[in-house]
Order: C-alpha cells, then structure tokens, then sequence
C-alpha cells in the first residue's frame, strides 16, 4: 500500500513550514535489513525518506511480524516522537537501502512549541498520516486475520 500524495512530506507542508523543518534534519542511510526501531522503544527520532523503501510492521506473537505498510521517497517514517509516552507502535525495517532525512524529536517539538504555526502545520500533517496508517492497518489485518479478508461483508 502506498501513501496518498497529500500525507507526502513535499505537498503536505508549505514551503515555509519545510524550510522550517529541514533546518533541523541531518542525512542517514541505512542498509538492507537495517531494523530503524521496535515496538516498545523509545521515539526519539522521526525520519524522511529521500529513496529507498522502508516497511512498518506489527508484532503478532507467535507469528511473524505483519507488514502494515511500505513508505518510499517523500513519506515520514515514524509518528510515536509526537506524543507522550514517546515509544514506538509499530516497528520499522528498510527494505532496500533508504537514504533519508533524520530529525531529532526533542529539538522539532521544541520548534513546534516555540512557532505555534509551524507547530499546527506539522501537527496536522502528521495527524493526517496518522489517520491514513490507521485505515491501512485495518484493511492489513483483515487481509491477513478474517476469515474473508477486508472485502468480506458478513
């Protein structure tokens, strides 16, 4: 599944609100098989990716963990940093070699608290990513859990 346009970083964020961010991010890449974080850790860190494909994935005990979504260039790769307690739902994994942009969360929440637009402007983003997440989960673990998968209209 992939993220519609409006949750990716370039259309989602005015020019200013970008600029704003980018002046806190420092490049990363990351390696095939690179696990970025696990459920339960701390979110410390959020991540744009430039290229490459990263996997967000769920714990299932007892099974291997279940891939909820794969993000590729422009999408926002972590959402846990945005709110207390600060630890990962999900866990996440680079596909492929991801280059990305990484920001620190203390520092961003810091510039959102002190710039209330740039604050609103990236909350709302991130909402809205929040909400597409949600609706893929669902519709993923349907797939994988119901007896019908998500089309089904028992």
């Amino acid at each position: 599944m992939s993220t519609p346009s409006s949750t990716r970083f370039a259309t989602a964020l005015a020019t200013d609100c970008r600029s704003r961010l980018m002046e806190l991010a420092h490049e990363v890449n990351f390696d095939e098989g690179t696990r970025l974080f696990r459920e339960g850790g701390h979110a410390d860190r959020f991540w744009i990716v430039r290229s490459g494909t990263v996997t967000l994935d769920v714990h299932v005990p007892g099974r291997r963990a279940a891939v909820i979504e794969s993000l590729g260039p422009g999408q926002l790769v972590g959402c846990s940093w945005l709110f207390k307690p600060y630890s990962w739902r999900l866990g996440a994994e680079a596909m492929t070699p991801v280059r990305a942009y990484e920001f620190d969360a203390e520092r961003v929440r810091a510039l959102m608290d002190a710039d209330t637009a740039f604050g609103s402007a990236l909350g709302h983003w991130v909402g809205e990513v929040l909400a597409h997440r949600l609706q893929a989960a669902r519709v993923r673990l349907l797939d994988l859990y119901a007896p019908y998968g998500s089309g089904s209209f028992l």
